[in-house]
């Protein structure tokens, strides 16, 4: 049996039709069947190989929305017709200190959806059942491929961080990460301030959660807002000022940067003397997304996303890389 996908041939190539043989289904392993599957950057930078750790023919998506198509020998938790979501990481070694203490997601031994395997832009997909998330009912089964990249992505720092509900949350960029952040931190209970290089993203900021809202460019209301958040939670992968942004915390405050920036320098004395930290995360482990997906449902939190057929995934990533993206792009399988 084959399965039907679109890939990239090379660096940087429009993806074009392409089929392959999967072979046998492992025996800890599920097949999916792809309803929907998000469009993320990191596709884009892995078709790009802006990382180094690409292999082509590239099938991206990993975003993966679907139903169990077939289950493994030893999978007795899920079963045929089940709603799964799948996300970056397709499989941990379950043996490993990190397996074992929960934090599958930092597996050294795992493997990720797109890395060196065929990702969710096809109309099937397969990976380790324990990374196949079922989904609840109360959860938005069309908008919730983002969910499981950067919904996960968002949610890890307030477990990570023990943020209390009382907490001030600035959330620095609002894009495809940071109106999911605006949304689970003001769920959260948390008085959240949204930080952008855009006004005219302020009314839907505050529509999205944020109590407040602060243009990034101006750095006499960046000086006047020192000391007032007890987390920055930054969402973007540009290089910002970051003594500025060290100087929103309150002492024993933490900044943490999910967006893959590429490096970090700040003066340490203000971290050494208020105690304040820096930190950063991936995506989280399977009990965590299903966490995230129960608060999700309770809350009523989805994305905010842009439908389109899977057929024109090159458009899509052509809208992507335009950054008119509001907020995230979700292709629907229509082979």
């Amino acid at each position: 049996m084959s399965f039907l996908a679109y890939a990239a041939t090379g660096v940087a190539k429009p993806l074009e039709s392409f089929e392959y043989d999967p072979g046998q289904l492992g025996p800890d392993e599920v097949e999916i069947d792809v309803d929907y599957c998000g469009l993320c950057h990191s596709d884009l930078s892995m078709v790009d190989n802006e990382w180094g750790i690409s292999s082509y023919p590239l099938v991206p998506g990993h975003e993966v929305v679907g139903h169990v198509a077939a289950v493994g020998d030893l999978v007795t938790h899920l079963q045929p017709g089940q709603k799964v979501g799948l996300g970056w990481r397709a499989r941990s070694c379950m043996v490993c200190d990190q397996c074992m203490t929960g934090n599958h997601h930092r597996c050294p031994n795992g493997s990720d959806t797109i890395v060196g395997r065929n990702g969710g832009f096809a109309n099937k997909v397969r990976c380790q059942a324990a990374w196949a998330i079922p989904i609840p009912e109360a959860v938005d089964f069309a908008k919730a491929g983002p969910l499981f990249c950067g919904g996960l992505t968002v949610f890890n720092p307030l477990i990570l961080s023990q943020l209390s509900p009382t907490g001030h949350v600035a959330v620095v960029g609002i894009g495809g990460l940071g109106h999911m952040a605006l949304k689970f931190t003001k769920a959260w209970g948390c008085e959240v301030t949204a930080f952008s290089t855009s006004p005219d993203k302020e009314a839907e900021a505050k529509s999205m959660g944020a109590h407040h809202f602060l243009n990034s460019r101006d750095e006499a209301a960046l000086a006047a807002a020192a000391g007032q958040f007890d987390m920055v939670l930054v969402t973007v992968n540009v290089m910002l000022n970051w003594d500025a942004y060290v100087n929103l915390l309150k002492p024993g405050g933490r900044l943490h940067i999910v967006g893959a920036i590429p490096k970090f320098e700040a003066a340490w004395f203000p971290m050494l003397g208020g105690e304040r930290t820096v930190g950063g995360s991936p995506i989280g482990s399977p009990a965590l997304a299903c966490r995230m997906l129960d608060f999700s449902g309770r809350h009523g939190i989805a994305p905010l996303v842009e439908e389109m057929p899977m057929s024109q995934i090159n458009e899509a990533l052509e809208h992507l890389k335009s950054g008119k993206a509001r907020y995230r792009i979700v292709l629907k399988n229509d082979f």
